[in-house]
This record gives C-alpha cells, structure tokens and sequence, in this order.
C-alpha cells in the first residue's frame, strides 16, 4: 500500500469515528472476544469527501495491482455500496455475494447476472479473521468465475486472515491498517502510550487479551 494513502484513511477514519478507540472500555465482538477496536466504515459513505477519496483509492488498487476485470463483486453486506460506486467508476458490471444462499425465491448467493462475467475483483469494507471475505471468494469460484483478487479499505492484520488468504491463493490489497492506524492515533493524541502498548497487545493475542 501507499504509505499516504494509509496514513490518509486511517486519519480520516478516526476523524468520522468510523473507527472507535476504546482500550479502557472493550467492545464485545459477536465471536466472544474482547476488542479494543470498534470499525465500521459504512459511516464513511456518509462523508461525501472522503467516502470519494476511498472510491478512488479502491479503483487506483484494482488496476494497479490486478488490471481491469469484467466485473467488480462485493461482499455483502457492509461492501455493497462500496462496491457499487467503484464499479460505476470503472463503468463494470456490479455483484455481491451474500453469506449463504437465500432460503427463498431463486435462493442465489450471489446477486446480479453473473452469464457473461470471467473474471471480478473482489471488494470489501473491513478484514478480520478473513473468513467470510474467503467465504465469498469460495462461492463465486464454485460459480465458474476467477477472483483475481480482494481489495479492502481496513485490515486488522491479523496472522489468521494472512494465513488464509495465503492458503486460499488469493492475493489481498488494503489501502490502511491496523498498525498505521494505532500510529495515527497515537500522533494525534486520540491515545497514550500505556494504551498503544495495551492495543498492540490485543493484534498479537486477540482471543485472551483483557481476560
């Protein structure tokens, strides 16, 4: 990634507090653990600058690293919109992927006419343990169709996601991280030292940390 673009989105996430910082007060993640970290970058479409600026990172970093693909799919449901205002830059066909196919109606996992698409890139909001981001990556693979990649606005840089991504073949761009955020948070005061140690902390153990 590029170190000012990195730097510029983790600073604007934390501005919009799209990105929470709470190591004195843990959120609780849906998967049990205790998390220092609340992000939710939904909150950036509302910010008609910056939700641009992360639009046109997205689209410098699908043809930078992957060339132009027949479509751009997104990951449902936090990357829908995200997605869809890149494919309309890029003038390509849009899809999503949901979880699980839907238990109704056509039941399809994956939304939009896929008959004439070869080939996506992949983009999503937010990677954590990379499981239902692969999760997708697997359903449109069964479909016939090749990822060339995932591109993501946040990556917690967790050595889960790393691994298996890497067992899954499927190359993964992030315009900002985990570590270049904590850094700007720090620069910026939004936290101490005591508490950057504590942050550090919970990227490296993230199942026991506060416990």
């Amino acid at each position: 990634m590029k170190d000012d673009t990195a730097s510029n989105i983790a600073d604007f996430l934390l501005q919009i507090k799209a990105i929470k910082l709470q190591p004195d007060e843990p959120f609780t993640w849906a998967s049990g653990w205790k998390s220092p970290i609340y992000c939710d970058n939904r909150v950036a479409l509302s910010n008609p600058r910056i939700r641009t600026y992360i639009r046109q990172e997205l689209v410098k970093a699908i043809e930078r690293n992957y060339g132009r693909p027949d479509a751009i799919a997104a990951v449902a449901t936090g990357a829908i919109a995200q997605g869809a205002l890149v494919s309309e830059s890029m003038g390509l066909p849009f899809i999503y992927v949901r979880p699980e196919p839907k238990q109704h109606g056509a039941k399809n996992q994956i939304e939009g006419d896929i008959s004439q698409i070869h080939s996506v890139v992949v983009v999503e909001d937010l990677i954590s343990t990379g499981k239902s981001s692969l999760n997708a990556v697997a359903a449109l693979r069964n479909s016939g169709i090749i990822v060339k990649g995932m591109v993501s606005i946040f990556n917690y840089g967790f050595d889960i996601a790393r691994e298996s991504f890497k067992n899954a073949q499927c190359p993964l761009y992030s315009l900002s991280n985990y570590d270049v955020m904590i850094t700007k948070a720090l620069q910026s005061k939004y936290i101490n030292e005591g508490q950057m140690e504590s942050l550090k902390d919970w990227r490296e153990h993230p199942d026991s940390w506060n416990k």
